[in-house]
This record gives C-alpha cells, sequence and structure tokens, in this order.
C-alpha cells in the first residue's frame, strides 16, 4: 500500500510541475520549504480548511533528515509530544520510522524524561510524503521561490507592508495568497564549506534559495537579519566499522511510542538495532590543530550552535579532554553509520585521518564528508506570538529562519504558523500558546520577546512548569484546545483525549476513595517504606506517591476499585506523584497568565509614554514592542519596577 501511495507521489509532482492551471490558481496560504517547518506548517493549514499550496526546490527530499537520524530527546521529546498532541506529523513519524527507541533522563523524574528514537532516513521520508499526499485542500509544487509579492498594507491591521503571494524563480505567473509561510531552513543565502572550499547550497547536493527571496526580506520590507552556521558529520561506512572497540548501548526493551494514537511502534521491540559510545582520543585533538589553517568555516565569527557544536570548536573550546562519539544506524537496511559528536568541516583528507584516530574508527571509510552550512535568518523579535511578521501583514516565519536549531523546533514553530497562517487567510483571530500551558509557548515566547544570539535548542531547564508541561500529559493540555478552539484537531484524536481525560480522572477519584489509616496501608502493601511512626489517615493517591507502589499494586489489592484503568496505569502513577507538585504552582501559574491576558498596543509610543520608565526601558519596549505585560516582564533590562508602572498605566486607560 505504502509503495503505491509513493507511486502516486511521484506522479503527482510531475502534474504539480506541469499543471497549467496552478498559474491562476489563488491559495489561501502558501508555504515556502519542504523541510520540517514547512511539512507541518502545510498539513496544519490544510487541517483547518485552507487551500495550501507547498512549494519545495525537490519533492523527492520532502522530509528529509539532513542532519542526524534521530527525533527527540530531553526537551525536544516534550515537543515531539505536543506536536503529535495537536495532530502534527513527526510523531506518528517517529513512531513509523523509529528503529532504537530510549527514554533519557530516567533515572530523575518524568517531568523531564526525554523520548528519543534513532531513524530510518528512507522510512521517515515515506511517511511525511504520503502524508501530505493523502492530505485534503493540500498541493504539491516543486520550484524555487525567487520573490514575495509586496504591497501595502491594509488599513484593517497593524504594519507597513502585505504579502500577497510568490514568484518563482523560471519567471512563471506569480501565484497569490492572502498568508504565505517561509520556512527555508538552511537555504537562505545558503553557502556550504568543506576546508577552505565554499559553494552555494543549503545541504549537499542543493541549491540555496534564490537570492530574490532575501532581497525581499532584507531591502523590501526592512527586516533586521543575521547570520548563522551549523555543520554535519561525516557518514561512515558501516562495514569499516570496528564496533568490538566501542560500548554497546541497547535500545529499550519494550519501545513506547511518540504519538498518543499509537499503542505500539511499526519497528518491533526485537528488530531494533543498537547504538554505540566511543570517545575521541588525544591525536583527535593534533589533527584539528594541523588542519585549522585549512578550515575556513571555523575561522569566521558567524554563530554556530553552542550545545552541537562541530568537534573542532569542542576541541579548542575544551583542550585536553575526551568527547564522546555515538556511532547510530541510519537505517534498517543503510550501510552507513552516522557519527554524532564528530560535525566537522575540516578537508576531507584531514576528516579521514581524525576519525581513524578513534579506536573503533581505526580503519573507517568516509562515504559522504562532513561540512559546514552558513544561512541567514530573521531577528525574532520582530515576530508576534503568532509566528506573524509585525510588520508585513500575510507573512509568517517558522524554522530555523528564526534562528533555532533542531528538527522538533521547526516542526513546532511550522505547526503554529501554519495554524495562524490559516486562520489569518480565513478571516479569524490568531491564537497563541502560552509558556504555561505548552513547551511549543515556551519556544515562541522566548523567540519574540528575547530574541537569539546564537542557534536556539529547547531544553527542559527553560519552562518554568516542568511538572505541569510533561510529556505524558500533552494530550490533556493540547489536544482539546486544538480542536475546541484552534481546529487543527481531527475528531478522532478529540475522542481519544476526551476517553485518556475521562479515565485519569476517574483512576484518580477512585484512588482518592480509598481512604485508610496507615496501619491498614502497610498491612496490605507490607513492602511499602512507610515508617512504623506513622499513624494518619492516607488514600489511594497519597500510598501511590510512594515510588515502591506501583498501580498495579493497588489494583491487586482493589480490584474492584482500580482495575477499570489499567490502561492508564502509569500515567495515573505520574500524575499522583505530581500532584503537590502542580498545585503548589497553580498561583504562580495564573499570575502569569493575567500578565498575559493584558495586552499591550502594538501603537504605544514608548519613547513619550507619560509613566516613569528609564531610557534605556524605553528603547528596549520600542524595538522589541511585547505583545502582552508578561512578555515584557520578560525582556533583559526592563525592570519590574517598570512593569508596574505599565500596568498601572494600562489600567488607567482601561477606567
Amino acid at each position: 500500500m505504502l509503495m503505491k501511495k509513493l507511486a502516486s507521489l511521484r506522479c503527482a509532482s510531475l502534474i504539480c510541475r506541469h499543471s497549467s492551471h496552478l498559474a491562476t490558481q489563488h491559495y489561501d496560504v502558501i508555504v515556502v520549504g519542504g523541510g520540517h517547518a514547512g511539512t507541518e506548517a502545510a498539513a496544519a493549514a490544510a487541517r483547518l480548511g485552507a487551500e495550501t499550496l507547498l512549494v519545495t526546490q525537490k519533492i523527492s527530499t520532502i522530509g528529509a533528515l539532513s542532519c542526524n537520524p534521530s527525533l527527540g530527546g530531553v526537551g525536544k521529546g516534550h515537543l515531539v509530544k505536543e506536536v503529535d498532541a495537536l495532530d502534527g506529523l513527526c510523531g506518528r513519524a517517529g513512531d513509523w520510522a523509529g528503529i532504537h527507541f530510549s527514554i533519557l533522563n530516567k533515572r530523575k523524574g518524568p517531568a523531564v524524561w526525554g523520548p528519543r528514537a534513532q531513524l530510518d532516513r528512507q522510512r521517515y521520508r515515506e511517511f511525511i510524503q504520503t502524508e501530505l499526499l493523502n492530505t485534503p485542500k493540500l498541493t504539491l509544487l516543486e520550484g524555487a521561490v525567487d520573490e514575495l509579492l509586496v504591497t501595502e498594507a491594509s488599513t484593517e491591521g497593524p504594519g507597513h507592508h502585505k504579502v500577497t503571494g510568490i514568484r518563482l524563480a523560471n519567471g512563471i505567473h506569480p501565484f497569490s495568497a492572502s498568508s504565505v509561510v517561509l520556512t527555508t531552513g538552511t537555504f537562505l543565502s545558503g553557502s556550504l564549506f568543506v576546508g577552505c572550499t565554499t559553494s552555494p547550497g543549503g545541504r549537499i547536493g542543493d541549491a540555496p534559495s534564490a537570492s530574490g527571496l532575501s532581497h525581499t526580506l532584507k531591502d523590501i520590507l526592512g527586516l533586521k537579519m543575521g547570520r548563522l552556521r551549523t555543520g554535519t558529520p561525516p557518514r561512515i561506512i558501516k562495514d569499516s566499522v570496528d564496533f568490538s572497540q566501542a560500548n554497546y548501548h541497547p535500545p529499550d526493551s519494550q519501545p513506547r511510542p511518540f504519538s498518543f494514537l499509537n499503542l505500539q511502534t511499526h519497528c518491533k521491540p526485537e528488530e531494533q538495532l543498537p547504538c554505540y559510545l566511543t570517545y575521541t582520543t588525544p591525536g583527535v585533538e593534533q589533527v584539528v590543530h594541523d588542519s585549522l589553517h585549512l578550515n575556513c568555516h571555523i575561522q569566521q565569527d558567524t554563530k554556530g550552535p553552542r550545545y552541537c557544536p562541530s568537534i573542532e570548536s569542542r576541541v579548542l573550546r575544551f583542550p585536553g579532554r575526551s568527547h564522546q562519539v555515538w556511532l547510530e544506524p541510519e537505517g534498517l537496511s543503510s550501510d552507513l553509520v552516522y557519527p554524532q559528536g564528530l560535525s566537522m568541516t575540516m578537508p576531507p583528507d584531514m576528516q579521514l585521518r581524525l576519525i581513524r584516530e578513534i579506536p573503533a574508527l581505526h580503519r573507517a571509510q568516509i562515504h559522504t564528508p562532513g561540512y559546514g552550512v552558513q544561512y541567514d535568518f530573521v531577528c525574532p523579535t520582530q515576530l508576534s506570538p503568532s509566528l506573524q511578521v509585525k510588520s508585513t501583514q500575510g507573512l509568517f516565519l517558522a524554522g530555523q529562519i528564526n534562528g533555532t536549531t533542531g528538527y522538533e523546533e521547526a516542526a513546532a514553530q511550522g505547526l503554529w504558523a501554519g495554524v495562524n497562517a490559516a486562520r489569518s487567510a480565513l478571516s479569524k483571530p490568531p491564537v497563541v500558546l502560552s509558556r504555561t500551558e505548552s513547551y511549543i509557548g515556551v519556544l515562541i515566547d522566548d523567540l519574540v520577546s528575547r530574541g537569539v544570539t546564537e542557534p536556539y535548542r529547547m531544553f527542559t531547564s527553560r519552562a518554568e512548569f516542568r511538572t505541569s508541561l510533561r510529556p505524558d500529559n500533552a494530550d490533556l493540555r493540547l489536544t482539546l484546545k486544538g480542536f475546541e478552539e484552534v481546529g487543527c484537531v481531527s475528531l478522532r484524536r478529540y475522542k481519544e483525549a476526551v476517553r485518556a481525560r475521562d479515565h485519569l480522572q476517574d483512576g484518580l477519584a477512585a484512588l482518592e476513595d480509598l481512604s485508610l489509616s496507615s496501619h491498614s496501608w502497610r498491612h496490605k502493601l507490607p513492602n511499602i517504606n512507610m515508617s512504623q511512626n506513622k499513624s494518619t489517615v492516607m488514600t489511594g493517591i497519597e500510598i501511590l506517591q510512594y515510588s515502591e507502589v506501583s498501580y498495579e499494586m493497588l489494583c491487586s489489592v482493589f480490584p474492584q476499585h482500580l482495575s477499570l484503568y489499567i490502561e492508564f496505569s502509569q500515567r495515573i502513577k505520574i500524575e499522583a506523584v505530581y500532584r503537590p507538585h502542580c498545585d503548589e504552582q497553580r498561583k504562580e501559574i495564573e499570575r502569569i497568565q493575567k500578565e498575559e491576558s493584558m495586552v499591550l498596543s502594538p501603537d504605544i509610543d514608548y519613547l513619550s509614554l507619560p509613566v516613569s520608565l528609564s531610557q534605556e526601558v524605553r528603547e528596549i519596549l520600542d524595538r522589541i514592542r511585547p505583545s502582552t505585560l508578561g512578555a515584557a516582564s520578560r525582556l533583559q533590562g526592563v525592570t519590574p519596577a517598570a512593569i508596574v508602572h505599565l500596568l498601572n498605566y494600562e489600567n488607567h486607560l482601561t477606567k
């Protein structure tokens, strides 16, 4: 069935390239780019009912994993679960393509667990392409976008400009749209670096975005832009690796799906592949120093990713240390290995010399050399929380064009930009996710409120309310809202989320009704680590908060009360453990939500506002123009006293 669908996709690409009816068609939403942000944006816009066009340079590379063959991790796994809860693609694609599933951070609490999977590159790409092909109201078009069509802004909304469509590089008739979403990734004026050789491109084998696109953003729309860099390691031929000299790391014996709709993964537990861990040696450090004069990418001051640096950057920053290198499979039938931790841009002959300094790679052969990429990005403080450019009506940005790094960060932005682009095109108000309700909200708020000085990556430490924003409850937090308020969630997923919510509530209520003395609990659960001096009445929820007590144990003692909810046993356990912490956080969440609900007018003249604000604070507010009081409070340099003055000013205006 899958191959039949993919054959249809190849036919569809030919139709898209040659159909004359596309030349005059108007779309509600046009998405530029077919990576993780673009695919989620296009699918989300179509789910909302918007006629959507996805334009990409190569239809065959839609959904490609440009760098590492993995999904999720600490912080990133939260984003995957939240994208799935909003009916996005990447979670289900990960379940289909995963070949090594594991939960990172398992020694810590469930709030910071990191669901992660190694992926089969081909399977992942095929799943995404098949999903898009079968999405109603979505058309795929192969082509390079040369420029945005821009007119004066309408008087009905803020901004100086309005984007009305796109023009392709081949100069054919323009395509008009009510909303345009740019998800250009590393392709926006992208340059590839290997040694001191530079060539245009955003990924090896692919051309960069047309220069006219950067020109439109910078010179016509007047957006502030910057330059970032990233890189990727060489791909190594598997048969040339000596795995006996690396540490064996098996997957979890029972893979846990990313998607709330899936009970199991496509890959059977016994079919999963292992990963291997090895380390750099002093010889690696020597090769880095010997090749510095041949490495133009590392010599430049363009900012690279702090948390996924090249081996050159790691050696120069932390001399004398041994660094981890993970040897990861690229697919069930792939003959390549991905050496995570060895991103490099030195000449290919020096790359080979470097990897052979690692014992497990002493006879390794390189299939494709590593390389670096430099690309343009738009400073994200110029965006609203809906990911629309403040100064330009109808233009939305998502992914690495906003200064982020990572598939998961791109997918999350893409979904939300697609949602709001569709809502704008359909004359519906924008929707915003608060940082109190989702990691996606944290991500977007960090970008639009604080901006970036280096590629932004999601971590659990960025979220203030980690005990509430857990991977296990993403459906409860977002699916119901996605269906009832946003419109991006299917009825099937909504019903499943409602069923989960009801069972969790009923299961917790049943535990609450189990009220016994501590003596009785010790008698029924003799292995519980409860003090003999404890002599209070305790509920089932309080007992379940003991680390050694599982829901299954309680169910065996009280089957008539608890067996009905055994399907959700782990989730009930997690809810019980975190209930006290969530109760403590509720007041702080309510305070922040109150601040977030206080909207600051986009037309405020902060430089002459008749309140007591320092000149520095006025300039910060004027430059960033936060959309809410809560966003203003998180700006670096804006003092608590300034927030009080703004609050008093807004209260005075509303009287």
